[in-house]
C-alpha cells in the first residue's frame, strides 16, 4: 500500500472505511482485554489458586506494560509508520494472547499478561494516529467519534462476552478470542489502509526516558497492591524517584520521547488531567462492580456480563453522536456534563447489594454512565488530538493512551487496599460489601472533579 496523498482520505470512501475497521478492531482487542479479564478474576483465582494480590496484578500487570510502552509506541509509529507498528503491535498482541490462553498458572498468566500489554502499547497509538494521518481535517473529528464509539463498545462489552464464555466454554477463551481478531485486523491494515508517519522524525531513541516510564509505574503499582507490607514504601519511593528522574531526563534529552514542551498548551494539559480522573473512575467502578454482582449479589459470571449491557447500548447509538455534538457545540459542554452524568450513574450503583432487583438499581445506574460516557468519550479524545501538532499525532494519542491506562492501573492497584479489600476477602460477602460502598463514593468524587476541570479548563471552541 502506498502512502496516504498529502490532502488525505475521506471518510465515506472505501479506504477510509477500512482504515476506521482496523483501528476499531485492533484497539477494540486491547479495550476489550482490558474489561473483559475482570468478570473472568473470580474464576480463574478459584481454578489457578490465586489470591487478591495475584489477581490485581493478573488485571494490572497488562495495564502496567501497556502504559509503560504506549508512548515509545506512538514514537516509533511516527518514526517508522503507524500502520506498520500497528501490524507489528497487533500480531505481538495476539502471539501473548495465546500464552494467556495456555497459562497452567498465576505466575505464567500475570507474565503473559505483561507480554500482551506491550503488545497493546505498541497497536493502540498507532490505530488513532492513522485515523489523525490518513483523513483529511474535515473528517478526522468524525472518524475519530466512530473510532471512539466503536471501541468504547469493546470496553463496554467485555464483562459480557467473558461471562459468556467463562458460562459456555471456559476463562481461557477469553484469551483466545483474539487471534481471530487479530488475523482480520492485520488483513485489513495490510491490504487497504495507506501508511503515514512523521516527515520530521527524531534521529535517535530515549532509552533512559522509556526505563524511567517504566520504573516509575512499576514501582507505584506494586507498592499499592503491597500496602501494608514490608515492601510497599521502598517500592513507592522507587516510583516516585524515577517519575522525578524521566522529568528531568526528558527536560535535558536533545530528542526526548515525551517533549514537555506539548503540555505547555493548556488545553492538552487540562484534557489529560480530566482523562487520568475519569478512567481511574472508570477502571475502579467496572472492577468493582462485576465482583460486588458475583460476589454479594450472587449473579453467575454470564448474568454478570450481560448486566452491564446498558454501556454497551449507550456507546453503540450515541457515541459517535456526541463527536458530531462537539463539532457543533465545542467541547467544553460534553466534556463537563459527561463525567457529571457518569458520577450520577455511580452514585445510584451504590444501591447494589444482596437485595437489589436489576430493574431498580443496576439497569438504571448503568444507563446513567453509559450515557455520561457515550457523550464524554468522542470530544475528549479530539480534543487531545487537536490541541497538538498533526505531525506529533503519533505522541498526542500515546500521551492520552497512557494517561488513561495509568488512571484504571493506579486505581485498581489503590483502591482495593485503600477500602479495606485484601487477601481473599473479595470473597467474602460482608467485606466486599463495605469495600464497594466506599470505592463506589471515591468513584463518583474522581468524575466530579474530572467535569470542574473541564468546565474551568477546556475551551468552548478548539479550531
Amino acid at each position: 500500500m502506498e502512502e496516504s496523498s498529502p490532502e488525505g482520505v475521506r471518510l465515506g470512501s472505501p479506504t477510509g472505511r477500512a482504515v476506521v475497521a482496523a483501528a476499531v478492531l485492533g484497539s477494540g482487542m486491547t479495550l476489550l482485554d482490558g474489561t473483559v479479564v475482570n468478570v473472568a478474576l473470580r474464576t480463574i483465582g478459584e481454578e489457578l489458586g490465586a489470591d487478591l494480590a495475584e489477581l490485581q496484578w493478573i488485571s494490572n500487570g497488562y495495564l502496567l506494560s501497556l502504559a509503560s510502552t504506549i508512548l515509545l509506541g506512538g514514537s516509533l509509529g511516527d518514526r517508522y509508520g503507524r500502520r506498520r507498528l500497528f501490524v507489528v503491535g497487533t500480531a505481538w498482541f495476539a502471539l501473548a494472547s495465546l500464552m494467556c490462553g495456555l497459562a497452567p498458572s498465576p505466575e505464567v498468566l500475570i507474565a503473559a499478561r505483561v507480554l500482551q500489554g506491550v503488545g497493546a502499547g505498541l497497536l493502540t497509538p498507532g490505530s488513532l494516529a492513522m485515523i489523525q494521518g490518513a483523513f483529511v481535517p474535515d473528517d478526522r473529528a468524525p472518524a475519530i467519534g466512530a473510532w471512539s464509539g466503536l471501541g468504547g463498545i469493546a470496553a463496554a462489552i467485555g464483562p459480557f462476552v467473558g461471562g459468556g464464555l467463562i458460562e459456555l466454554a471456559s476463562w481461557r477463551w477469553i484469551f483466545l478470542i483474539n487471534l481471530p481478531l487479530a488475523l482480520v485486523a492485520v488483513w485489513i491494515a495490510v491490504r487497504h489502509v495507506p501508511e503515514t508517519r512523521d516527515p520530521d522524525p527524531p534521529t535517535r531513541f530515549d532509552v533512559a526516558g522509556s526505563l524511567l516510564t517504566m520504573a516509575a509505574l512499576a514501582g507505584l503499582t506494586f507498592g499499592l497492591i503491597q500496602t501494608g507490607t514490608r515492601w510497599a514504601v521502598p517500592a513507592l519511593v522507587l516510583g516516585v524517584v524515577a517519575a522525578a528522574g524521566f522529568v528531568l531526563v526528558e527536560r535535558r534529552e536533545r530528542e526526548p520521547m515525551l517533549p514537555l514542551g506539548i503540555f505547555a498548551s493548556r488545553t492538552f494539559s487540562a484534557a489529560n488531567v480530566m482523562t487520568l480522573l475519569v478512567y481511574a473512575a472508570l477502571g475502579a467502578v467496572l472492577f468493582f462492580l462485576v465482583l460486588q454482582l458475583q460476589t454479594v449479589a450472587g449473579y453467575s459470571p454470564l448474568a454478570a456480563g450481560v448486566a452491564t449491557l446498558p454501556i454497551t447500548v449507550c456507546m453503540l447509538f450515541l457515541a459517535a453522536r456526541g463527536g458530531r455534538l462537539a463539532v457543533r457545540i465545542g467541547p467544553r459542554i460534553p466534556m463537563t456534563l459527561g463525567p457529571i452524568v457518569m458520577a450520577a450513574g455511580v452514585l445510584w450503583l451504590l444501591t447494589v447489594d444482596a437485595t437489589a432487583t436489576y430493574w431498580t438499581t443496576v439497569l438504571p445506574g448503568l444507563t446513567l454512565f453509559g450515557l455520561g460516557l457515550a457523550l464524554m468519550v468522542a470530544p475528549l479524545t479530539a480534543t487531545v488530538l487537536a490541541a497538538a501538532p498533526v505531525s506529533r499525532a503519533g505522541l498526542a494519542s500515546g500521551v492520552n493512551n497512557a494517561v488513561a491506562r495509568t488512571g484504571s492501573l493506579l486505581a485498581v492497584a489503590a483502591l482495593p487496599p485503600l477500602v479495606g479489600l485484601t487477601g481473599e476477602e473479595y470473597a467474602d460477602v460482608l467485606a466486599m460489601d463495605a469495600a464497594y460502598s466506599t470505592a463506589m463514593l471515591v468513584c463518583a468524587g474522581l468524575l466530579g472533579v474530572g467535569g470542574v476541570i473541564s468546565w474551568l479548563l477546556i475551551p468552548s471552541r478548539i479550531r
